[in-house]
Parts: structure tokens; sequence; C-alpha cells
């Protein structure tokens, strides 16, 4: 028998942890790689919300604050969405590295293999974005915010 599928995706980064946490959990940092604008209340059920393009939102809850760790939220999307706010987990550990940060993240409870697919593509190019950014380069406009 086997267990649920976890969507797991990782990008190293020529930055320490500490100065890679705040970009999760900052909203002015946040949407310098991911989204239009961002909520976000960084304590154990504090508001996890981020606006992307046609108004749609992704939203949830912050699970767990560990800096610099660690940071668990649950994710979904506002509107008609197969993956409802709140209904997946996502998990973001950062671990100093060869003078970085590996930068892991797992996304946990996508319901079907069309929604990892999907959500692996979108994860694959925001911590892409991420990377770009928080080594001081500049992604651009969200192409999705």
């Amino acid at each position: 028998m086997t267990g649920p599928v976890v969507l797991q995706l990782s990008v190293h980064i020529a930055a320490p942890p500490e100065t890679v946490f705040p970009y999760f959990t900052g909203p002015t940092r946040y949407v310098q790689w991911l989204g239009g604008d961002a909520t976000l209340n960084p304590k154990p059920g504090g508001e996890y919300r981020v606006g992307m393009r046609g108004g749609v939102q992704a939203a949830g809850v912050f699970v767990e604050i560990d800096p610099p760790r660690r940071v668990v939220f649950t994710w979904g999307w506002t509107g008609d969405h197969p993956v409802p706010p709140g209904t997946t987990r996502v998990v973001v550990t950062l671990t100093a590295r060869d003078g970085g940060t590996l930068v892991l993240l797992r996304h946990h409870g996508l319901p079907t293999d069309e929604q990892r697919t999907q959500h692996r593509t979108g994860w694959q190019l925001y911590l892409g974005r991420l990377h770009i950014r928080v080594e001081g380069g500049d992604p651009g406009p969200d192409p999705n915010g």
C-alpha cells in the first residue's frame, strides 16, 4: 500500500536561511516573487492570502512558524476550484547548506495527478523567481499576479 503523494521541490539559494525566511512571511517581500498582493499574518492560525490574476487568491492559514527554519501553511484557491482554500498543506524547510540555503517545499494533499502537475509547474516557476530575487536579481512582474 502506498501513502499519499507529496509534491516535493527544492532550490539552493546563495543566502543564509535568515535572509530567505522573510520572503515566506513578509507581504512586501512575498510579492517580489509570488503574487500581486499578500496578506500574511505569520503566526499559528494567522491569515495566509495571496492575490493572483483575475481576482483569484491562494488562501489558508499559517500552521507553524519556526524562524528561520520552517514555515507551514494551508493552501487552496478561492472561486470555483478543485482545491478550495485551506484544503492542502505546504511545508517549507530552510536548511543551511553549501554556503547558502536549501529550500525544500513539500505540498501535501493535492487531490489529483492533474492538480499535482499544475502545482509542480507553478511551484517550479515561483521557486525560480524566489532564487533570482533573494540573490539580488529582479524576476520581473509575476506573470500570474
